[in-house]
């Protein structure tokens, strides 16, 4: 097997930072060891000065040729980023992103500066972390024997669990053909049904969005193992759980049977989608925060109904999991290849929590589709997963997606903080 355990934190290392230290004495080293491949991704992005004020006190990053310059004050900066302490330690251990930071409104830019912000971001993580920003050129994608991979490839349950696993390490996404019965599927169709007049806007357990024509539609219903014993039985089904080993990285669904955990969420995909959030557009799972602590989880999508071009399918990008980028839109410099994974009933699809990936909006037929996750093993708490819950809960009330006769055009600027009137 194939291992997609990227992790570099330990939860039990996090600790509030000492800001003074940490901006005096450790931020000076990380920026002379790391200043080269700092640099050269700042290039490529096209980053401006960022200047981050903390409490009292302040600095700006400079890109220039072959080095990143550390300035006292904010004096030179393009843009100027104001956090309190708890954020900015956060954001330097990677507990959470400038993205989760805007959608809670912590820092609140206006449009044309959050995105220079979100442009340092591939940046800050290259010196901190010592890893490059992604470069055209870098990614390959090829078979165990060296020849060429096809990146359109599906399997079936009768390929072989090594021949999935290489796939879905060099991709980050599968698509697995016929995984499950059209009788299944309409089984929990009509538990979808049956379903949505227990689910109500505000009950902290659905997601709500408005169409074209008034309506105010219920686009996600959480928990819903507790409405379908069809989905139970799914969850603990031997086809299921092979998903989770294909990496054997002991991935597993951390599902106790219990019905106060959200083990699993349906969700319908109306058309015409004009308030709140249907179809995601291009992030990456870990987009909120804790990469370093949590990828590569893994998201199965479950095709409850089939998915093509008119009804709103699936696109990953490929390698995306592989290089150190934004994760929350594509950048124009971007090389890597953006794969369509049109459906059938019963089909599912993989992708890990770093690949990038959206989701089309219908414009022809509504979408069904059930999302559960493997999570790799982990012991204690998860720090600063409450904030970062808080945050994609509350997503669908404070922003709205692209309306689907715009996204086509749209890629750079696809991921939008447009408020609510």
């Amino acid at each position: 097997m194939f291992s997609v355990d990227v992790r570099s934190r330990l939860d039990s290392e996090v600790d509030q930072i000492d800001l003074d230290a940490w901006i005096d004495d450790q931020l000076p080293l990380l920026v002379d060891q790391n200043s080269l491949i700092a640099s050269e991704g700042a290039q490529i992005l096209g980053c401006r000065p960022l200047g981050i004020r903390v409490s009292k006190k302040s600095f700006t990053l400079i890109p220039s040729e072959g080095a990143i310059k550390l300035e006292t004050g904010v004096s030179s900066a393009s843009v100027i980023v104001d956090l309190d302490e708890i954020s900015f330690s956060d954001l330097v251990q990677d507990i959470q992103t400038p993205q989760s930071l805007a959608t809670s409104k912590v820092i609140d830019l206006p449009l044309r500066e959050h995105f220079r912000f979100l442009k340092w971001w591939p940046v800050i993580r290259a010196i901190i972390d010592g890893r490059p920003v992604h470069k055209p050129g870098e990614i390959d994608f090829l078979n165990q024997d060296g020849s060429p991979l096809d990146l359109n490839r599906s399997f079936t349950q009768e390929d072989s669990d090594e021949e999935i696993s290489w796939f879905l390490s060099q991709t980050g996404y599968l698509h697995l053909a016929e995984w499950w019965s059209h009788e299944l599927m309409t089984e929990i169709s009509k538990d979808m049904d049956n379903a949505v007049g227990e689910y109500e806007r505000g009950d902290g357990r659905s997601w709500w969005a408005k169409t074209k024509d008034g309506k105010d539609r219920c686009v996600r219903l959480q928990y819903f193992q507790n409405q379908s014993e069809s989905v139970k039985r799914l969850l603990t089904d031997g086809q299921h759980e092979r998903i989770a080993a294909i990496p054997g990285d002991g991935h597993s669904i951390s599902w106790n049977g219990s019905n106060d955990e959200n083990a699993i969420e349906a969700l319908v995909k109306p058309i015409g989608v004009v308030e709140g959030i249907s179809d995601l557009p291009w992030h990456k799972d870990c987009s909120l925060g804790r990469h370093s602590y949590d990828c590569s989880s893994m998201t199965v999508g479950i095709s409850v109904t089939g998915a093509d071009s008119r009804s709103g399918q699936l696109a990953v990008v490929a390698g995306s999991h592989r290089a150190n980028l934004q994760p929350n839109f594509i950048h124009p410099y971007l090389d890597l290849p953006m794969i369509d994974l049109p459906t059938k009933t019963g089909d599912v699809t993989v992708h890990l929590s770093c690949t990038l990936h959206m989701s089309h909006p219908p414009v022809e037929r509504e979408r069904r589709v059930m999302y559960s996750s493997f999570v790799l093993p982990h012991k204690g708490k998860k720090i600063g997963v409450d904030r970062i819950s808080k945050v994609r809960e509350e997503a669908y009330l404070k922003v709205s997606q692209v309306p689907a006769h715009n996204q086509d055009s749209v890629s750079y600027t696809h991921l939008t903080l447009p408020t609510k009137a």
